[in-house]
């Protein structure tokens, strides 16, 4: 078992004292080196940039910065994933059909040839997380969290180079790569995984990764159907409700919403079997996966929150309301109601054990349907987003 207990509040950060005496050389240089590339973004394109989008920028930083110096593994991984983008831009060379000329782009860093690889990462990375936790064997689970983190790096890389992509195909139709389900299955994809690798560190154990790793092969699983069956990996120009700077802050935070979510669900699932005598041995223990649960949903929560009211002011400045009781509103006010009501009882009545976890994982039911469901099933002023 490749366990310790999780840290104790007067080991974090944010607690103890002389917190910037404990940053190391590292730390300042990557802080340094992304303001660096803020200062130059803004210089460089500064004048194609609107307000908004320079406040976006300029935020950022921080952002990522506290981040860092909170996580250390961002330290490395930023700066990867922005090396492998700038090999991909330099190859492309302002030229799409470089896409299929080029070796490199062919076969690995175009965003096509890289979201292939991040699902075949993923997949590998399930199996190997199972094969540990089945034969206890900590190789298996080393090799699964190595194989996830290479999915994530090159999902990362695959949006990168897809939101450059997108301007190659015209510069009216350059967008964030966040604006159709191909795109957002993606994203999905990388926020669970990210999340979870963080609390693997956080806790030091790997015997979660084979239960959040399902719900990203799942992911990975219709998105590779979406891929085939709908052409969805095609760059397609954006319709008029989603031209907006609002998408840039809006999806994102909606994500980070539904990617820990999904890990509550999957870990309340580890919290049955566990709670029920199966795999008793190899999980951790019943406080730890409690913990990890109302962590995560308190997390996701909270930027659903933030989503939700980003939602409500960009449906404001599109279509003249705030609120219109549209089924892909109604259904995230109810996901937002469902996790609200979980958090009450579990600050209120000190909910916890099976019933929370039963409530967490009857949650991604709810949070699937107002996910994919309602695209699927429903209409409405969200009808860009049907499969």
């Amino acid at each position: 078992m490749e366990l310790l207990q999780p840290q104790t509040s007067t080991q974090t950060y944010a607690q103890a004292p002389g917190y910037f005496r404990r940053l190391g050389a590292l730390d300042w240089l990557f802080a340094a080196v992304l303001l660096g590339g803020v200062v130059f973004a803004l210089n460089r394109y500064g004048n194609f940039m609107d307000y908004y989008e320079k406040a976006i920028l300029v935020l950022t930083a921080p952002t990522f910065i506290a981040l860092a110096w909170h996580w250390k593994p961002v330290r490395w991984l930023m700066p990867v994933i922005a090396l492998l983008s700038l090999w991909a831009i330099f190859l492309y060379a302002g030229n799409l059909d470089m896409a299929n000329k080029k070796f490199f782009l062919k076969y690995m860093l175009s965003s096509q040839s890289a979201i292939l690889w991040m699902s075949a990462m993923f997949v590998f990375s399930t199996v190997f997380y199972w094969i540990g936790l089945i034969s206890r064997s900590g190789f298996g689970l080393s090799v699964g969290s190595k194989l996830c983190w290479a999915g994530v790096i090159l999902g990362f890389t695959g949006m990168m180079v897809r939101w450059y992509e997108s301007y190659l195909v015209g510069v009216d139709v350059g967008h964030i790569p966040v604006s159709n389900l191909y795109e957002v299955f993606i994203l999905f994809s990388m926020i669970t995984a990210m999340f979870y690798l963080y609390y693997e560190q956080r806790y030091a154990t790997r015997q979660l990764g084979p239960f959040v790793l399902l719900i990203i092969a799942a992911a990975v699983a219709f998105l590779l159907w979406y891929t085939v069956t709908r052409d969805a990996a095609d760059i397609q120009p954006l319709v008029p409700a989603l031209q907006s700077w609002w998408m840039k802050i809006h999806v994102p935070a909606n994500f980070i919403g539904y990617g820990t979510f999904a890990l509550a669900a999957m870990v309340g699932s580890a919290y049955l079997l566990k709670s029920h005598g199966l795999l008793v041995d190899r999980l951790p223990p019943l406080e730890v996966l409690d913990d990890v649960m109302y962590k995560a949903i308190s997390v996701g929560f909270a930027f659903f929150t933030v989503a939700t009211i980003l939602g409500a002011l960009w449906a404001a400045d599109a279509w003249g309301g705030y609120w219109s009781w549209d089924p892909k509103e109604t259904w995230a006010l109810i996901v937002w109601l469902n996790y609200a009501a979980w958090l009450h009882m579990r600050l209120m009545s000190g909910l916890r054990g099976r019933v929370a976890a039963w409530w967490a994982l009857i949650g991604l039911l709810v949070t699937t349907f107002a996910f994919l469901g309602v695209n699927m099933f429903l209409s409405g002023l969200h009808s860009y987003g049907k499969l």
